[in-house]
């Protein structure tokens, strides 16, 4: 059994580099919106609330989601992080109601916030903090779905493929590219706030901040609803299977398959058509080989194969599946 030192080194790096800065950053907000009567500050302080928070909640969950599977458990842990997950979202969508709730009021009762130059430096802070953790996230996307991108390519990529990555690196990621836009948006509401007499910009900017939140909730929330039913794995994946099974030169066909994700690990289930002629010790033989392949893939924790004799007909196709799709 793996010690919790061992399994706390296998959680998700990026929720816990996101966990420590927005602490520090919602201390130093909350200090500045209470100093300044700040609406923006207050949305950004809010933010970085609900982003502390529910990094702590997906790193722990991270970390248990890591434990091998037991006799009571046999398929793992693996939705153990869909449902801190899912926790991380109520935690969101309670931060984003404050935030609008408090934007309405603003847009209702105009304040003239002061510490505009406090304000200014703690939220160029937090760009940078939250930037740097997103291209910290970006590159583990990069790492997690096995894709070579350097550079400003990191970017592109991350995009691409961020639907294949962990739970908690997609929440990471989604929450920093809102948090980064949410932080530049409150600077530029307290820069016009401070040099113009447009005090109602304040709460524009506040409400605009927790629709962005909500828009967080509800991508974030959909991913790990689907998880939590059990999810098929994405099409690249299949294929990427497949093509380990069918590099066996005693293996024709793929006759059924079937990939459940869990979190961000995979369940292989397959019938696989062996060629004419072996015996019943030789096709074992095969399938083994063929097992011990895929479990070779980091990312597989689970193969299940049955073997068929080749029935002359071509079952696998990869198009006639995309069709379906």
């Amino acid at each position: 059994m793996e010690s919790t030192w061992e399994l706390i080194k296998k959680g998700n790096t990026s929720s816990a580099m996101a966990a420590l800065g927005n602490t520090a950053l919602a201390i130093g907000k909350g200090i500045a919106a209470a100093i300044s009567g700040s609406g923006p500050m207050f949305a950004s302080t809010m933010h970085s609330v609900a982003d502390a928070v529910n990094q702590g909640f997906v790193f722990t969950g991270s970390v248990l989601a890591e434990r091998r599977p037991t006799r009571r458990f046999p398929t793992g842990f693996g939705r153990v992080i869909n449902i801190f997950c899912m926790v991380a979202v109520i935690v969101v969508t309670i931060m984003a109601y404050e935030t609008v709730r408090e934007g309405i009021h603003l847009l209702q009762h105009p304040v003239e916030a002061s510490g505009y130059w406090l304000n200014a430096l703690i939220l160029a802070a937090a760009i940078a903090v939250d930037g740097f953790v997103l291209v910290k996230a970006m590159k583990e996307i990069s790492r997690e779905t096995r894709v070579d991108a350097k550079g400003l390519g990191i970017v592109s990529a991350a995009f691409r493929n961020v639907g294949r990555a962990a739970p908690p690196t997609r929440l990471v990621f989604y929450e920093d590219v809102i948090a980064t836009t949410g932080a530049l948006l409150a600077l530029i509401g307290v820069t016009v706030s401070h040099f113009t007499d447009f005090n109602l910009l304040d709460g524009i900017v506040t409400i605009l901040i927790g629709f962005l939140m909500l828009g967080v909730v509800f991508k974030v929330g959909y991913d790990n609803m689907v998880g939590l039913i059990g999810v098929a794995a994405p099409r690249v994946v299949e294929e990427k299977v497949a093509g380990i099974i069918l590099s066996d030169p005693d293996v024709t066909d793929i006759n059924k398959m079937r990939i459940l994700q869990e979190g961000r690990f995979y369940h292989v289930e397959s019938y696989i058509e062996l060629r004419a002629g072996f015996s019943l010790a030789e096709a074992d033989d095969i399938k083994f080989r063929v097992r011990d392949k895929l479990l070779a893939d980091p990312d597989i924790t689970d193969v299940t194969l049955g073997i068929l004799e080749d029935n002359g007909v071509r079952d696998w196709n990869p198009e006639k599946l995309k069709e379906l799709e």
